[in-house]
């Protein structure tokens, strides 16, 4: 195995009503606050009244953007970086999902930079200084609240790109199980597949490694399995919402990576998807995934789809991996397409056929994507045409 550094200095304040220590978290970094929110659910479900209330208490000043996209848009951030700019920003907090997490983390890069927040993506500007961010997280997905990295979309050139820098680490996060209880069905499934992909990009791996971090994945896939069911049905039920929220910060936070270099496979592809079509992160997530894995098996492969479908799912262990192997992919296709009930294909969510080459050559940048299996253009193309 390979050496690692694993330093994730997150203060995260889990369960409910905690809210009440907000105000203390942010008056360490200063008086004025940037609240950075969605679409305004926030507002709907009474959170943004909390939170004012919580600033408020706190002697602070509160300033706020909302509007912020599913799959956040440049210009969210070139907005909320020039009104930190304006009114001297001590402090970002977002409140939401991902999306909202991510768009927080890039405005406090982009508002110490003198350049135009996309440098950092297109040109590799160096995330040298950062404001300090807080956040309070409604959707358990994409783990955005207890890592370095995020994800921004730009239109105008239909690219979706993601970076990471250790001066956007959350200085805190408030993570309250019951702040998801309004999260749709819909939502709760493609956040489902969100986290299992995060786990999966690792898991599904050939280096050695520890094996107390096969395990511990394995534990995370299956309170994911065990619990989304539970959600989807009971969406006051606090733990399964509690599982769920853990779970998705624990996926890719770095503990589980180890010393792993393997390259991601999946979510460059979806990053494509979603860029041109605009659709839900952990949808694509959901569709790709296992055709990924099936076009990956082969005699090589085999032995750790069948530790997968031993450990995850349970299936019998006195067969040939082989067998195992294309089961546990059929228990994972069931699992995301008929218990969360995710539409199956690209098809079904209108992405055309026409866009498969252009977005195979950008998701490997022309040359091969290093994961589990090595994946050319060709490669990719050929898994978007099984998804179709």
């Amino acid at each position: 195995m390979n050496n690692f550094i694993y330093d994730i200095p997150v203060k995260v304040y889990f369960g409910e009503n905690q809210l009440v220590h907000l105000g203390e978290e942010l008056a360490r970094h200063g008086r004025r606050v940037l609240l950075v929110y969605g679409g305004g659910s926030i507002k709907a479900n009474g959170l943004y009244e909390r939170l004012a209330a919580e600033i408020q208490r706190a002697g602070l000043e509160l300033f706020e953007l909302g509007g912020i996209a599913p799959n956040p848009r440049i210009d969210s951030v070139r907005e909320g970086a020039a009104i930190c700019k304006r009114n001297n920003i001590d402090v970002i907090l977002a409140a939401g999902g991902g999306s909202t997490i991510d768009a927080g983390k890039w405005i406090a890069a982009g508002a110490c930079a003198e350049h135009d927040p996309w440098d950092f993506f297109t040109k590799r500007s160096p995330v040298t200084k950062a404001l300090p961010v807080v956040t309070v997280l409604t959707l358990a997905a994409t783990g955005s609240e207890m890592d370095c990295g995020g994800v921004i979309s730009n239109l105008e050139t239909q690219d979706k790109l993601a970076r990471m820098a250790p001066v956007l680490l959350p200085k805190a996060s408030f993570l309250d199980p019951t702040l998801t209880y309004s999260v749709s069905v819909y939502q709760t499934a493609c956040g489902a597949a969100d986290i299992l992909s995060h786990i999966m990009e690792v898991y599904f791996n050939m280096e050695q490694d520890l094996y107390m971090l096969d395990c511990f994945m394995e534990g995370m896939m299956k309170t994911v399995i065990k619990y989304a069911p539970t959600a989807l049905k009971e969406p006051a039920n606090y733990e399964a919402r509690a599982n769920l929220m853990w779970a998705s910060s624990w996926a890719i936070n770095g503990f589980a990576s180890g010393g792993r270099r393997q390259a991601w496979s999946c979510h460059p592809i979806e990053h494509e998807l979603s860029a041109v079509y605009d659709i839900t992160h952990g949808l694509g997530l959901a569709i790709l995934t296992p055709r990924w894995l099936a076009y990956c098996l082969d005699e090589a492969t085999a032995p750790k789809y069948a530790q997968f479908g031993v450990n995850v799912f349970g299936i019998a262990d006195n067969q040939e991996p082989m067998l195992i192997a294309k089961e546990s992919i059929a228990r994972l296709e069931e699992f995301l397409f008929e218990t969360l009930e995710l539409p199956r294909t690209l098809s079904a969510v209108g992405i055309s056929q026409e866009s498969f080459a252009g977005m195979a050559q950008k998701a490997c940048g022309g040359r091969v994507i290093p994961g589990f299996k090595p994946l050319a253009q060709q490669d990719i193309e050929n898994i978007l045409a099984m998804c179709w």
